[in-house]
């Protein structure tokens, strides 16, 4: 989670969010699962052992790998911030969460990753193709949602998730494109994690300020807060993805640089003109792997190099704006 900076809280408002989020799941869980039990036998399988709902056998666990369910928390306050409630939001909020986890299966899969939520990824248990199936399955199911609530915005709603998914993708193949590039400029990857990662949380305040029945005005000032939190999301998951806990982030230390991933923190140390900078772009030049030694001077030479305070500065910034 972002970490609040001292002027937006501090210690009250991260309790905030935390009961915030806390709702948020206990609010869509129901409709997730009854979403979720639409589909078919093997997919239904899959879909439940990424959400934490059950192990690869299909026997019921507590829920511990679940996400923290922002998007969905965005949704339902959007709604109260208009003057309706979380429930007029509740398919605003299973239909976002649905998408985020379409985006999650997949991005494994191009990732690579073995761990997410502490546990194997659900290509490196079911295999790829399952896995890429299972994540079609729910985005289909987020339109379904949407279409299935009768609300009058439904075709309104639909059209802007839409809008949010293709920009999702798009950034997406911009983010793997990079991999091949060493000419990755700071401003190309900004507007990459902007469609990437902000455009979903922009649908979600969205979405959930159209389904409380907001003004135009209104909700396209939430979606403006929405894609600012996105965007300082994205910094600060990107900052965990070289110096995150793994105990917290569920992945190894320094996954990031072992994929040679050119993240935000990672594009503006390569950019810097510092020593640390260049040191960085020849390790990236190379693909042979990297012992943990050499990813710990890596992550020094990130932080020298002045990516590391860039993305904290510029979270912070954001969500001040924000």
């Amino acid at each position: 989670m972002i970490e609040a900076p001292p002027e937006c809280g501090g210690a009250t408002g991260q309790g905030a969010a935390k009961r915030a989020l806390h709702r948020g799941r206990a609010l869509v869980d129901p409709a997730l699962r009854e979403a979720v039990d639409n589909l078919p036998g093997s997919l239904r399988r899959i879909a439940g052992y990424h959400l934490g709902w059950w192990d690869a056998q299909g026997l019921h666990e507590n829920g511990t790998a679940a996400g923290k369910a922002l998007r969905p928390a965005l949704a339902l306050l959007a709604a109260e911030a208009v003057g309706g409630t979380a429930a007029d939001a509740l398919p605003a909020a299973t239909a976002v969460e649905l998408v985020h986890n379409f985006s999650l299966l997949h991005d494994d899969v191009m990732d690579g990753d073995a761990m997410r939520r502490h546990r194997p990824t659900a290509w490196s248990v079911f295999g790829v193709g399952s896995a890429i199936l299972c994540g079609d399955a729910l985005l289909a199911l987020a339109f379904d949602v949407l279409a299935a609530s009768g609300r009058p915005q439904s075709t309104e709603a639909a059209r802007m998730l839409a809008a949010a998914v293709a920009d999702l993708i798009a950034g997406q193949g911009e983010d793997l494109a990079f991999e091949l590039r060493d000419d990755v400029d700071l401003n190309e990857c900004l507007a990459m994690a902007r469609k990437k990662t902000a455009a979903l949380l922009e649908a979600s305040m969205g979405l959930g300020a159209l389904f409380g029945n907001g003004s135009a005005s209104r909700i396209e000032l939430l979606r403006e807060f929405g894609a600012d939190v996105g965007l300082a999301f994205q910094l600060s998951d990107d900052l965990l993805g070289i110096w995150g806990d793994p105990a917290l982030t569920g992945k190894p230390v320094y996954s990031d640089l072992r994929r040679r991933k050119k993240s935000l923190p990672v594009v503006a140390a390569l950019g810097s003109g510092a020593a640390g900078g260049a040191r960085l772009a020849e390790a990236y030049r190379h693909r042979r792997p990297l012992s943990d030694e050499e990813l710990a001077a890596l992550a020094g030479a990130v932080e020298r190099a002045g990516g590391r305070a860039f993305c904290a500065q510029l979270a912070g910034e954001l969500l001040g704006r924000a």
